[in-house]
């Protein structure tokens, strides 16, 4: 099976692209060898430019603090599990609390890393990193894979509060919503929404043997899929088939 997800509003693009992005820095320091260590690099300032945004930090606090105040009614309540309410409100103060306490921008700190820095200014430019760019840069590359993850992990940590609070948001999103069984009728479906509610993400899961990618579109109103035929070498076409497909809406 393969999970298709689709934001209703710009503030979960974001959350998206930053699991995305989050997701793939870990996976490349992890790894060995030099050149995943600049992928890793590269990645790392993909999140600072995205994570770096004050509006973005205030967004996110603020969410952390609406699922909390949201949640806090339900102590007491006979048919929920009190631990385990107990245990998300107190990973929502967590996030909270790490995340505020980052004097300004998220990353912000690293700045004051003049050769880090002066990676980031030229790893924008196409082969810019080259060594008679950066010798400096060429000569950390040439440094056992232990060394440079030593000097990843700080970096790295500079930003992981928004990671926590953005995976532990995402997290309570995806767990608001159910799966339903669906049938998109000749590669389309189309479903109205409950009037006065309102979604935050769709998630698809179909299978991945049925060679179908979904494109979507949503908003207030309207769910909307066109199930196309998976090519790299011809144009998207509409499969003329049944689809059936799990489609689940978070709110």
């Amino acid at each position: 099976m393969i999970l298709y997800e689709h934001p209703f509003n710009e503030r979960i693009r974001t959350y998206l692209r930053l699991e995305h992005l989050y997701a793939r820095m870990e996976t490349l320091a992890a790894r060995d060898s030099p050149i995943d260590h600049h992928y890793a690099l590269s990645t790392l300032f993909e999140i600072m430019d995205v994570a770096g945004r004050a509006e973005l930090k205030t967004d996110v606090l603020k969410d952390l603090d609406k699922q909390k105040n949201a949640l806090m009614p339900f102590r007491g309540n006979p048919a929920i599990d009190e631990s385990a309410l107990n245990q998300v409100i107190a990973e929502l103060d967590r996030g909270f609390s790490d995340l505020s306490q980052i004097p300004g921008r998220v990353g912000g700190t690293l700045g004051e890393n003049d050769w880090l820095m002066s990676v980031r200014s030229r790893a924008s430019i196409p082969g810019g990193t080259c060594s008679f760019d950066l010798p400096a840069y060429y000569a950390w590359q040439h440094l056992g894979s232990a060394a440079r993850q030593h000097d990843l992990s700080p970096w790295i940590e500079a930003v992981q509060p928004m990671r926590r609070a953005v995976m532990l948001l995402m997290r309570l999103v995806r767990e608001s919503g159910s799966p339903q069984k669906m049938m998109a009728s000749a590669g389309h479906f189309q479903q109205y929404l409950q009037q006065g509610k309102l979604y935050q993400l769709a998630r698809v899961r179909l299978d991945e043997n049925l060679g179908a990618v979904p494109e979507m579109s949503v908003n207030r109103l309207l769910v909307t899929a066109r199930f196309v035929k998976f090519s790299v070498t011809e144009r998207s076409l509409q499969i003329p088939n049944d689809i059936s497909f799990e489609l689940t809406l978070c709110h």
